[in-house]
């Protein structure tokens, strides 16, 4: 396919490229406006014409009048589409209005008054709100940020005077829901909340979240107020069903975007296949770190405002540096302008980030989603997406980045060497062509609403009349928690009665165990922080820990004390850990079965032990060498989807005994590789084990389970899509250049196996199998073909749902 004419000299080449596998326009979109509400107060139609804006755009004028009349409404558009305002005019005119009031009867006592909760999950994209709310110069508004950055001394005066107050899910379960009678007055006048880039809110953390949610209008109940909810989402699937999931409460979707955006090229882009040879003789590509510091480095060389996005902390930090490099030979005032963000940082070091890019000052930046999301960023020409970003609503938000003023732009995903980037980017149509996912959330996981059931108890006692609230297994975890010691059972409810912090019991954006600190050795400086669960892998002795461009060598991880020490080096290699894990089967909750093929669905217990790490080449992805590791192991109680392939069924697709642990070992790994095409996951939300001869199944299986606690959905979502999943499955194996398997599409980076033994032909043999029987099962109504089971726990294996076990994946 020819690529268009501006496409190839802005990626720095002379001549279309072989790795430029397929270049898709996006067309420009003309505005669509509306006139303003009738409702509206006119000083704010003055505020916004002083910002140059004279009318709303139509999606804008519809969300606000929902949201004015009272529903519950999800405003699900593109980047850049200017959903901040469709919050912002019901919000602020019932504020203003309120103001004006008192004003005018300044001696009367209003009961009336309106404030505003927003709420998004970082603090970059509200302190990015704060500067939007006050560049509108109402005097009646008094917005100010409230997170773990706001001064102690400026608390309380935001807690008793603001009536526009942005925060993060962190500080409202940390810092305002548990003291809420000293938000009393704030809560009796909360008319709106506004939960902003509501997609981000998915899987574990999500849950978390949707359960804060819950706490929080029960809380404003107590004080007399409903207010309405207003979530800002990316385009997604289903945003009506996923967001009143999230809130708890039934919204109204407008997804009509009627906002103008510029064109934007699409580049698909493959690294090479290198010389050189991985793990049991396997073809490497080059790395897509290394491709993307490339043309980042040509990009920022022909001043193009770049951003390019990698889900990695570690790959944002290599790709800046590594750009720095590549341009220090072409102009020694270019690498200054170049710059890595992430989380992890310390708040002054994001806020002079967030500063420079704003200003222009920078010209390329590698980012984790951190800037997925939408702080105001105008200018930008080009976006970069290292890997799949793990769901399409990412990958649309991530490139719509680019164009934001309405100028043409460009974008290129640039493959990882991974089976489900190997898919799409040969199958472009599997991203363009097809609906976006729905976000996926369990807010009844046990081991996400004990916890918060607890919280929630300690802000207010809970009743009978909360169950509703919180779901149908609210009663029966009740009384667990009763019996395990946490609540106190009394005529009117359930107490929490322990001195300590109810809320410490949980941890919205981890999986286990708080954060770890990051310690310099020579200067006892904190560089930094990092989830407790990630330092098996990422933290380990003799492990690499990248910050700011800067490598550290890991010289102890102290887990007592919750620190990690580091000290300063200069490798030429990164770390990678090796994990062993093993899968008991607790109770099975959904079955079916095509022919012999058994799928289904339930709870497990993933027990993983990270035995070793790896030093690996940073350019060539080549092994350096490896080390072992003696750290202890963590047992994970979660759900996860298994097929069983009896025996005569893989000899009947024509494999032999020596070959069923290879064939099955290799179908593993492509089948995680290949899930977020169906579950709004991505590869380090879950994790597999399989094996020719299971002792709870007594057949040859494979299990693809969720890497969280009590499970986080992806992995039923698989089960519902199985058919779907295991074609794209195999599809991806056939379309593999190689010859044996390699990372492109049978093995995997964290393989405890040292990814043998694989049998990529085996593995698309027995795919191609199960997939002739799935074509003869029965389908329900539905389209499912199911058989539904209760579940039928095995004795004495029941979790404890207020334990949090650390998350293992391979």
């Amino acid at each position: 396919m020819a690529a268009h004419d501006s496409l190839v000299p802005l990626l720095g080449r002379s001549a279309e490229p072989a790795e430029l596998r397929h270049v898709r326009t996006l067309p420009a979109r003309a505005a669509q406006h509306a006139p303003w509400p009738e409702w509206v107060h006119p000083d704010l139609v003055a505020a916004y014409a002083r910002l140059g804006i004279g009318m709303p755009y139509t999606h804008q004028a519809e969300a606000a009048s929902l949201a004015h009349a009272g529903s519950h409404v999800v405003l699900a558009t593109g980047t850049a589409s200017g959903k901040s305002l469709a919050y912002q005019l019901p919000a602020l005119d019932a504020v203003h209005r309120s103001e004006l009031r008192v004003a005018a009867e300044p001696g009367r006592i209003h009961d009336d008054g309106a404030a505003v909760l927003y709420l998004s999950p970082t603090k970059a994209l509200a302190a990015d709100q704060l500067a939007a709310l006050r560049s509108l110069r109402l005097p009646t508004l008094r917005a100010e940020t409230y997170d773990g950055d706001t001064d102690t001394s400026a608390r309380r005066w935001i807690r008793d005077h603001a009536n526009v107050i942005l925060a993060n899910p962190d500080m409202l379960h940390f810092g305002i829901l548990p003291n809420h009678a000293w938000w009393a007055g704030f809560f009796r006048r909360l008319r709106y909340v506004v939960v902003d880039e509501a997609h981000s809110y998915r899987g574990v953390f999500g849950s978390h979240v949707a359960n804060l949610l819950r706490r929080l209008r029960r809380v404003c109940s107590h004080y007399g107020s409903s207010p309405v909810f207003i979530a800002a989402s990316a385009t997604s699937g289903d945003p009506e069903s996923s967001v009143g999931r999230l809130i708890g409460s039934p919204v109204v979707a407008v997804t009509q975007d009627g906002s103008p955006h510029g064109a934007t090229e699409v580049a698909f882009w493959e690294p090479a296949l290198t010389e050189a040879h991985g793990e049991n003789g396997a073809p490497q590509r080059r790395t897509a770190i290394a491709e993307v510091s490339d043309l980042l480095a040509s990009l920022v060389a022909a001043r193009v405002r770049t951003i390019a996005f990698i889900k990695s902390r570690r790959g944002a930090e290599a790709i800046a540096s590594i750009t720095q490099r590549h341009l220090d030979e072409v102009d020694p005032s270019l690498p200054s302008r170049v710059a890595a963000y992430r989380s992890g940082y310390l708040p002054e070091e994001r806020r002079e980030l967030e500063r420079r890019l704003r200003s222009g000052e920078l010209l390329g930046v590698a980012s984790t989603s951190a800037l997925e999301l939408g702080i105001d960023v105008a200018g930008l020409d080009a976006v970069l997406v290292a890997g799949w970003p793990g769901t399409r609503a990412s990958l649309f938000q991530q490139i719509g980045r680019a164009g934001r003023a309405g100028q043409e732009a460009l974008a290129a995903f640039v493959a990882s060497d991974d089976p489900l980037d190997t898919y799409l980017v040969n199958h472009p149509e599997a991203i363009f062509d097809v609906s976006i996912e729905a976000t996926v959330l369990d807010p009844s996981n046990p081991y996400v609403l004990g916890p918060h059931l607890c919280a929630a108890a300690a802000e207010k006692p809970l009743t009978t009349a909360d169950l509703a609230l919180f779901g149908p297994t609210t009663e029966s975890l009740l009384g667990q928690l009763e019996a395990q010691g946490y609540l106190r059972r009394r005529p009117s409810g359930w107490f929490w009665t322990h001195s300590e912090s109810a809320a410490g019991m949980v941890n919205l954006r981890a999986d286990g165990g708080g954060p770890v600190s990051i310690i310099e050795a020579e200067t006892g400086l904190l560089l930094g922080s990092m989830d407790s669960p990630q330092t098996h892998y990422q933290a380990h002795e003799g492990a690499i820990y990248v910050h700011q461009g800067a490598s550290y060598l890991v010289e102890e991880l102290n887990e007592a004390d919750r620190c990690v020490v580091v000290r300063r080096v200069n490798p030429d290699y990164y770390t990678t850990a090796r994990d062993l894990t093993t899968v008991d089967v607790l109770s099975t909750q959904r079955s079916e079965q095509w022919g012999p093929v058994g799928v289904h669905f339930g709870e497990v217990k993933v027990t993983t032990q990270v035995v070793s790490f790896q030093r690996k080449a940073l350019v060539s992805n080549e092994v350096l060498g490896e080390e072992p590791l003696e750290l202890g192991a963590r047992e994970l109680f979660t759900k996860s989807v298994w097929l069983t392939i009896p025996e005569p069924t893989l000899a009947g697709a024509g494999l032999i005994a020596a070959q069923f642990p290879g064939a099955l070992h290799a179908a593993e790994h492509a089948a995680i590789g290949l899930l977020p095409l169906v579950a709004s996951s991505d590869r380090w939300d879950v994790g597999g084990v399989s094996t020719a001869l299971h002792a709870d199944t007594e057949e040859p299986t494979v299990f693809v389970y969720d890497g969280h606690p009590g499970g986080a959905g992806f992995a039923e979502r698989g089960f519902d899509r199985m058919r779907d999943w295991l074609a794209a499955t195999l599809a991806a194996i056939e379309a593999c250049e190689c010859e044996t398997g390699c990372p492109s599409c049978v093995q995997s980076p964290k393989c405890g196996n040292k990814n043998n033994p694989l049998d990529k032909s085996g593995a698309s043999a027995l795919l191609a199998t199960v997939l002739a029987h799935s074509r003869g099962a029965g389908e329900d109504p539905a389209g499912h073909a199911r058989l539904r089971e209760a579940a039928q726990p095995v004795p004495g294996r029941a979790p404890d749902p207020t334990v949090h076990p650390s998350r293992s994946g391979r």
